[in-house]
């Protein structure tokens, strides 16, 4: 199947409009020229809203992380976002639910087989690490997200793990101030060979 009907199947997609707060709204960001693929959670309510891959404060953080601007970073021809779940999932109690298993599991492997350029693919947060290392070493010996953060040299090729870059993981990024000094000098080192 050719990405654009790839891409037309998806944001009419309406399996979870049952247990979804909103209505479905897909957001995805595709190119088959895409170098780097970063794979988040879900989007947020800001981003459901703007129909726009991280279009919110934890977007501004993770631009950060990377270096890059707006233009770049929403230039789908360098960089594509496929997040885990696709559709804003809604609020719980700590923040957003997790994503939908559904989108994952339908959606990824097709929209994986049109990036043939892909070099790099940044793990953003638990699901994501979970669903692409959960059968490698590498995550049976790091069990936890801040260790597979830490050791990230060690993940499997072409994979990065990062956490997720929300307001809320401030405390996390206090304990674990090497993933200033080490990792995102590391990240920004990867980035800079595409």
């Amino acid at each position: 199947m050719k990405l654009i009907h790839l891409l037309q199947e998806i944001q009419q997609c309406t399996k979870c409009a049952d247990v979804l707060p909103l209505p479905p709204k897909p957001i995805i960001q595709i190119d088959s020229q895409a170098k780097l693929l970063i794979i988040g959670q879900a989007p947020g309510l800001k981003a459901h809203e703007k129909h726009l891959p991280f279009s919110d404060k934890s977007g501004d953080r993770l631009r950060q992380w990377l270096n890059l601007d707006e233009e770049t970073f929403y230039d789908s021809s360098k960089i594509a976002v496929m997040p885990m779940g696709f559709c804003y999932p809604g609020k719980g109690k700590n923040g957003d639910l997790p994503p939908l298993k559904q989108c994952a599991q339908t959606w990824h492997q097709p929209l994986l087989a049109q990036l043939p350029n892909l070099q790099l693919i940044l793990l953003i947060g638990q699901y994501a690490q979970t669903h692409y290392l959960k059968d490698t070493d590498f995550f049976k010996q790091h069990s936890n997200l801040t260790q597979r953060v830490k050791h990230t040299r060690q993940a499997p090729k072409p994979f990065i793990c990062l956490p997720h870059p929300s307001p809320r993981n401030q405390i996390w990024l206090k304990k674990n101030p090497w993933f200033e000094g080490e990792t995102l000098p590391y990240l920004q080192k990867q980035l800079a060979l595409l």
